[in-house]
């Protein structure tokens, strides 16, 4: 058996590449029409790896990082793209990086607060999407601060100005947005987390795997097309990884 149809076999058992695509994460996908899959970096990069292994690819749609994770983790989907996280990397084995985007955090207009070390302080409330990379990063970080969840990532913005909570974290682009459609907020300057975006696999399918998509995302940044698919995107505020 040739390496290409074990290699097949390994990502593709069903016949096809299903890649899991978080929507909750605008940088990096956008949802699409009924009619229309969706569209971004994620995607691009889902359609190059089923090219490699020439096999038809499926895109199944989240909207949260969690059920990504759940998706790969399960056998449900055979790759993701996920921010890398420690506890997530129980069950996924991440590639290395392939773009960083910042975290950042929006209070409102008219807070006390100045700046990102002001805000793990009592009775300081932070608004994070359930299960997203900056609800496991700041779960550890955290000391004093209260961390609210809500149901998603996209929803964050709305829980924080519906109940009035001191703060709300997410991906920096994606704040920015939702600040210029809301009005009366402000980002702090700064960011309190680099995230590292890279793709994945469930550990389940073996070390071949893991080291084979790793390869994948190595020599597509070193041939430029990552930087190519940022652009052809229009992504701004995120970088290739080093």
């Amino acid at each position: 058996m040739s390496e290409n149809l074990d290699l097949k076999n390994i990502f593709a058992p069903t016949g096809e590449l299903r890649a899991v695509i978080n929507l909750g994460n605008a940088v990096l996908a956008k949802a699409g029409t009924k009619k229309e899959d969706p569209t971004g970096v994620t995607v691009d990069l889902a359609k190059k790896f089923a090219l490699q292994l020439d096999v038809p690819l499926k895109l199944i749609t989240v909207l949260k990082a969690a059920d990504a994770v759940n998706y790969v983790a399960t056998a449900k989907a055979d790759i993701g793209f996920f921010a890398v996280d420690p506890e997530r990397a129980e069950l996924i084995s991440f590639t290395q990086p392939y773009v960083t985007i910042q975290g950042a955090y929006l209070v409102h207009e008219n807070s006390p607060i100045q700046s990102l070390d002001e805000v793990d302080q009592k009775d300081n409330h932070i608004v994070v999407g359930h299960g997203s990379a900056y609800d496991l990063y700041l779960s550890r970080a955290i000391k004093h601060a209260e961390i609210i969840r809500a149901p998603s990532s996209q929803e964050v913005v709305n829980h924080f100005l519906a109940h009035h909570f001191e703060v709300a974290a997410g991906v920096r682009q994606q704040l920015e947005m939702d600040a210029a459609l809301v009005g009366g907020v402000r980002l702090l300057p700064g960011h309190f987390m680099e995230i590292q975006q890279a793709m994945g696999v469930a550990k389940t399918r073996g070390k071949l795997a893991g080291e084979y998509l790793n390869q994948f995302v190595r020599l597509i940044k070193e041939s430029g097309e990552v930087h190519q698919i940022l652009d052809d995107n229009q992504v701004k505020g995120a970088a290739v990884a080093d």
